[in-house]
């Protein structure tokens, strides 16, 4: 459910679809306050208590770059120069991590034939990448045709909509390695390269065992070949969806669900065979399969924790990377924004404290129309609430940071600290008020406060 449908990845492959995102309520996502913060009356507990008392979590090498996006089908530079700029000059205030596929998601075939190479698409998202000032990250999926049973040339209609998610045929293993040590040689300003994507083609059935032994053949060769003409580069997989149910076997439990161990033989599968990995990608959503939500939207987050600390004992402290990550269920389900963006800002909260190296935000896209979570409004550029939330956490709470242990009093309100500045959310929607810090707030509902500490 949250590998996003052929179809729509054709449609936005194939053609310039304007691309943009509604701005939120103004004070969701806003910069931190600086003036003494509002006493107010308490409300009645509606949500989840946030977890008290919990251990530090392990250190993040503060050289690993924390918080960013990837672009979909649309992006800020596929709609005019003016736009573009506009929206580079606003990332570049506060640069983060962007990540780009080579084929999909805004990206056209880059080898239609065996001796051809298009790169006008790569060209320009990593341009504004780098215009933006952003820490370029790119994700070596999808196969060009001619690796999977199609033909040579570009891609057709039929061939984005039905066959984008494909695997490279193993006896193309060694065409798509190939293929990925050029992209490696012709973006040496990339430092970072994901190996494919939750297992597309290789995992058509989740109630059966993935083909992780053919996925884990593919990784080791492209592995080998990024390394052999990019020592420098860094090199991640195994892009792992960490699909959850209500029940069943698992290893990995809790009150949000329960982990399909297909996904667990499978990355323990790739982990012992790989040849090597800088740091482990995967990614997943709170809601479960069937779009459950345990034991509710706040409560279900705990499950960015619980994985990543799976992960991490798992790996021995490697990074972890959450290449996506979901909350909100798809299916049909639509949330007020402040609420959207008090989950998503509690969901950041769990992977901070989790100690998880990096999260990369999959920014929605629309056309020329309001878009809740989308980065940035479609017809000016101008930065949403989702955008300014995103910016704090890269500002506040990089790899690294100092996390301190501080309590509310209502425990409807959760909080996480470093020494300079701390946020709060209003899990409810009452208003609330709580004490932190030895400060009294009193947060609207679902609102998100930040505060200088």
């Amino acid at each position: 459910m949250w590998r996003r449908p052929a179809g729509v990845i054709a449609a936005v492959a194939l053609a310039v679809i304007v691309a943009g995102c509604g701005s939120g309520d103004g004070g969701d996502g806003a910069a931190p306050e600086t003036g003494q913060p509002r006493p107010g009356a308490t409300a009645e507990a509606s949500a989840p208590p946030q977890p008290s008392g919990e251990a530090k979590p392990p250190a993040v090498d503060p050289g690993w770059p924390r918080w960013g996006f990837t672009h979909t089908g649309t992006s800020a530079n596929n709609i005019n120069p003016r736009f573009e700029q506009a929206v580079a000059r606003s990332l570049s205030q506060t640069p983060m991590l962007q990540n780009q596929h080579i084929m999909g998601f805004g990206a056209l075939n880059p080898q239609p034939r065996r001796q051809e190479f298009f790169w006008e698409d790569l060209d320009s998202r990593t341009g504004f990448m780098k215009a933006s000032g952003g820490t370029q990250v790119i994700t070596l999926c999808c196969a060009p045709d001619w690796m999977k049973g199609g033909p040579e040339g570009p891609t057709s209609e039929e061939g984005w909509a039905e066959h984008l998610e494909d695997a490279p045929y193993p006896e193309h293993f060694d065409d798509f390695a190939r293929l990925a040590a050029t992209v490696a040689e012709r973006y040496r300003d990339v430092e970072y390269f994901m190996v494919w994507n939750e297992f597309k083609g290789f995992w058509k059935n989740h109630s059966k065992p993935a083909d992780y032994k053919g996925y884990t053949q593919l990784y080791n060769k492209v592995y080998d070949a990024v390394k052999a003409v990019r020592p420098d580069a860094k090199v991640g997989g195994p892009y792992l969806g960490f699909d959850s149910n209500k029940g069943g076997r698992s290893e990995l439990r809790g009150d949000w669900g329960v982990v399909n161990q297909n996904v667990l033989d499978a990355f323990n599968y790739w982990f012992e065979h790989k040849k090597g990995a800088d740091f482990i990608v995967v990614d997943g959503a709170s809601p479960t399969d069937a779009h459950e939500l345990m034991p509710d939207e706040f409560g279900a987050l705990s499950k960015f924790s619980a994985v990543t600390t799976w992960l991490r004992e798992k790996t021995g402290d490697m990074p972890i990377w959450w290449s996506e990550w979901y909350f909100q269920p798809e299916d049909g389900t639509t949330w007020p924004e402040n609420k959207r963006l008090a989950v998503q800002a509690a969901s950041m909260m769990e992977f901070a404290r989790s100690g998880a190296a990096t999260a990369l935000y999959w920014n929605p896209q629309t056309k020329d129309a309001a878009c809740n979570g989308c980065l940035w409004d479609p017809r000016t550029g101008a930065p949403s609430a989702t955008q300014r939330l995103v910016e704090n956490f890269v500002k506040w709470f990089p790899a690294g940071a100092k996390l301190d242990e501080v309590a509310s009093s209502d425990p409807k309100v959760r909080v996480l600290a470093q020494p300079e500045q701390v946020v709060l959310v209003n899990t409810s929607n009452a208003a609330a008020t709580t004490e932190v810090d030895g400060k009294e707030y009193e947060l609207k509902p679902y609102e998100v406060r930040w505060s200088s500490r």
